[in-house]
């Protein structure tokens, strides 16, 4: 297959026929007799082949999707920002546990949602059916901007560091760069596999799911045995110096619940997942449950090897952990620790890119980025633009700053993809409901997040209020992207030129039947 320009289109010819794709139409053709190699093609009506996204992901991969980004770097690293902000191990164990049950809450929600409306995007996908298009592209827009790539490269940079760590003498600090560009390497070879095939990059969750569990594992058996032997005294007096402040009980939730983080990632590729009616919720009720249990029994092995000192000065509790508890052996830990950092960005890189390309579908980013590759059929456009949006974050120094700006307002969305249970109850109660919760359970997580959204509001209004503008920041792009369809022809010209370019580059077709199921 070569590709030709012709005037304004661009022309794609195959052995069997012509097709003329024309990137300034409202909807452009797809592309029939596509090579199979990759993923392989979908049989239209005739025997057609179409482009189109592949439901690659069984209910493992399902698993390893949510194992994968829940497990990432920061059980390993840091969970001392429960214990700082509560006082007692006790009640930091506590607070482990009810942060696992409100995420199996949500987590019920989502299945909800997800198989009522079989769509990938995720939160994108429920906010825009629900209550419309703007409230939709101001989720898409803080996600685009800054949840995406800053995560991104905050996950990249920790790998880098737990690579090149052990290399360096003790007391010496990496050279920045160093890590930088390492993580740039990183962040573009994981969107080089997840572009090139699915298939692989599922296989390569699977395995990375093993390895995490297996580190968290590890150190419960450790702490096992090390309680087994008498090494229980950080469990005296549990509760004592408990904090009883309503906003720093609060901000230990937030900083729980970010260790949780992920648990809605299986919905943002809900097109790709075999029998999503059944994969989906399976995977979300193996997933949480296992997640909340190796959590608080990784806490209680950290507690007992470590006093509360000790673990509010570790920057990375499970390398701390293992120097102190396992001896020789504790040379494995920064490889595990390094291993799951990797998977987790592998996981994020894919998961992530699918919202981008809902959202281009919908018409709320340019059209090239619901484009997928003709030969892969993987959304290709969508992962170079997130992968070069992470490059760029890799190089800001407050990286750190954005994301604590942004977390109460990404809080504030997922409240509301979760009222969208209660809103379809209300506006569409005959719709098809595989999967049909409680009326509580919506209601009970609502209450909760708008308990976690207004508490910070006077502990830290300043950075609440950061996030709130950053967010609306986004309405005039809104309209002006969006809204506004009469843009000058120059603009026009330009935007299409720009599509055309990168059709021919990553030989791209807009998906046939986009979002059917």
């Amino acid at each position: 297959m070569v590709l030709k320009q012709r005037g304004p289109a661009i022309e794609l010819h195959s052995p069997t026929e012509d097709v003329l794709v024309s990137p300034g139409s409202e909807s452009l053709p797809s592309i029939e007799n596509a090579p199979t190699s990759g993923s392989g093609p979908v049989e239209g009506a005739g025997g057609e082949e179409r482009v189109k996204m592949k439901k690659e992901l069984g209910l493992l991969e399902g698993v390893a999707i949510i194992l994968g980004i829940i497990f990432g770097s920061g059980i390993f690293i840091s969970p001392k920002g429960v214990l700082q902000e509560v006082g007692a191990v006790g009640t930091s164990l506590v607070i482990w546990v009810t942060c696992g049950l409100l995420s199996m809450i949500g987590a019920l929600c989502y299945a909800e949602l997800g198989t009522a409306i079989p769509k990938s995007g995720g939160d994108y996908a429920y906010i825009y059916e629900a209550y419309g298009p703007l409230p939709a592209f101001l989720y898409l827009w803080d996600a685009t901007v800054i949840f995406v790539p800053a995560t991104n490269a905050i996950m990249g940079l920790t790998f880098a560091s737990y690579v090149f760590q052990p290399l360096f003498a003790a007391g010496c600090s990496v050279p920045t760069i160093g890590l930088q560009l390492f993580a740039a390497v990183t962040i573009c070879l994981l969107t080089y596999i997840n572009a090139y095939d699915v298939r692989l990059t599922t296989k390569m969750q699977n395995v990375f799911m093993f390895t995490k569990v297996g580190a968290l594992v590890l150190v419960i058996v450790v702490g096992l045995v090390w309680m087994s032997f008498g090494g229980t005294e950080n469990f005296e007096n549990a509760f004592e110096n408990t904090e009883t402040d309503p906003g720093k009980l609060a901000v230990a939730f937030y900083s729980g619940i970010f260790s949780y983080a992920g648990w809605n990632y299986l919905n943002f590729m809900t097109e790709e997942l075999r029998e999503p009616y059944k994969n989906l919720p399976r995977a979300i009720y193996i997933s949480l449950p296992l997640v909340t249990g190796i959590y608080v029994l990784a806490n209680m092995a950290y507690i007992a090897v470590l006093s509360p000192q000790q673990i509010l000065a570790s920057d990375a509790i499970a390398v701390t952990f293992a120097q102190k508890a396992m001896g020789w052996g504790a040379f494995v830990m920064p490889i595990l620790v390094a291993i799951s950092a990797f998977g987790g960005l592998s996981v994020h890189v894919m998961a992530s890119s699918r919202m981008c390309f809902v959202g281009a579908r919908n018409g709320h980013m340019p059209e090239i980025l619901s484009h997928i590759n003709v030969n892969r059929y993987t959304p290709m456009p969508s992962l170079v633009f997130l992968c070069l949006l992470s490059l760029l974050y890799l190089f800001i120094s407050d990286v750190y700053v954005l994301i604590t700006y942004s977390s109460i307002v990404e809080s504030f969305f997922i409240m509301l993809s979760v009222s969208a249970v209660l809103y379809f109850r209300y506006t569409r109660p005959d719709i098809n409901r595989p999967i049909r919760v409680q009326l509580w359970v919506p209601v009970l997580f609502v209450i909760i997040c708008a308990f976690l959204i207004v508490v910070p509001c006077y502990v830290a209004p300043y950075e609440v209020g950061m996030g709130v503008l950053l967010t609306l920041a986004g309405i005039p792009v809104y309209y002006v992207g969006v809204v506004w369809k009469n843009k000058p022809e120059a603009f026009e010209n330009v935007l299409r030129r720009v599509t055309q370019f990168c059709q021919k580059m990553f030989m791209t077709a807009k998906e046939e039947d986009g979002g059917e199921e």
